[in-house]
């Protein structure tokens, strides 16, 4: 199993000018920088438009991870879709894939946020017919040099080259994020696409009808199993003593929350007994101590088979030295001992909790 982790540059409580941004910006170059060296396997940058968080161009700052790292993937986490120019995103990235000497991957989805539709001019109405032609396109340009093109919201593509091309072989792997709508698990089958669950609400349990449903889509679509790759990126803060990761994230963890709900839900706080639930074992929380959090990962890959997972570790604007630790953590403690159980199970097994798909 492939394990990393991502971000979308949160500052700190009450920070909102470019001062912090420029200080986020750095910390999240030195962190990608810390990861690599460490070995995780993953480092993903989200997107947001709005003045508490540093980033709004994950393109831009992905190409500045390329000189900062040497071996880790560098993803989008995620691209909004919807509110993107498709070609122009692909050029971004497909650049990056070279900048990198490919590294490069592209998660796409519709954004749990709205705030980049009117800013860069559409319509909510049009939130669904959006994603599903500014995909059709995007898998489109991933695939062919010179494309013609019609749709319903953006102009026409009249035998248009696409430049530059990225280095992999096959093109930018291009993964769908998801929340666990069963839509979203259709789509990402069907067209045979790795799918990213965010599961940071709930309990896992519940979403094991959506990897099921993704699967069952994706092979009725004439997909070979080995295709149909899943990740789960969920929140999570690492220490070595649990109670003290506990106490540590749930300040953080407050004010993201306090931050982020619909507005008609501004001012409710996720209380003690709650958070301690969402980080017990059966919630979507992976705070503790490296084992706690191995055992919730591979109690996780039971139900799912998953190949990858993903953990953001700065959320609500951490500082620099709680999110150094919890990544290094991840990977020298963390990462090994999820693999070493994998391995240990599939060789004393028969099948893994999906034939023919490596962990």
């Amino acid at each position: 199993m492939e394990i990393g982790v991502y971000t979308f540059g949160d500052l700190p409580t009450g920070a909102r000018d470019a001062a912090a941004a420029r200080q986020r910006l750095h910390e999240l170059v030195a962190a990608a920088r810390l990861a690599d060296e460490a070995g995780l396997d993953v480092f993903g940058v989200g997107e947001h438009h709005r003045s508490d968080y540093a980033v709004s161009a994950p393109s831009v700052v992905l190409g500045a991870l390329t000189t900062a790292t040497r071996r880790i993937r560098l993803s989008s986490a995620v691209s909004i879709l919807s509110s993107a120019d498709p070609v122009r995103l692909f050029e971004d990235f497909a650049t990056l894939d070279l900048l990198s000497d490919g590294r490069a991957e592209l998660m796409a989805g519709r954004g749990a946020f709205v705030e980049s539709f009117p800013l860069f001019g559409f319509a909510l109405e049009d939130y669904e017919s959006l994603f599903t032609e500014k995909l059709d396109l995007l898998l489109r340009l991933n695939a062919e040099p010179r494309i013609r093109w019609h749709g319903q919201h953006r102009p026409a593509l009249h035998d248009a080259e696409v430049a530059p091309r990225p280095l992999q072989a096959g093109g930018l792997p291009i993964w769908i994020a998801a929340g666990g709508t069963p839509q979203s698990a259709v789509r990402a089958g069907r067209l045979g696409l790795p799918l990213n669950l965010a599961n940071i609400g709930g309990s896992p349990a519940q979403f094991k009808p959506f990897i099921e449903l993704y699967r069952q889509s994706g092979l009725e679509a004439g997909h070979a199993l080995s295709r149909l790759q899943v990740a789960v990126s969920s929140h999570g803060h690492l220490q070595r003593d649990s109670q003290r990761a506990r106490a540590e994230f749930y300040p953080y963890y407050r004010h993201y929350l306090r931050n982020n709900l619909p507005q008609r839900d501004r001012g409710w706080e996720v209380s003690a007994a709650a958070y301690e639930q969402l980080a017990g074992p059966q919630g979507c929380l992976f705070v503790g101590s490296p084992q706690e959090v191995v055992d919730k990962i591979l109690c996780e890959h039971e139900l799912f088979g998953h190949q990858r997972f993903l953990m953001q570790l700065d959320i609500g604007g951490q500082p620099y030295a709680m999110v150094a630790r919890a990544i290094e953590l991840l990977a020298t403690e963390v990462k090994p001992r999820v693999q070493q159980a994998l391995g240990a199970s599939l060789s004393s097994s028969p099948s893994s909790p999906v034939s023919g798909v490596e962990p």
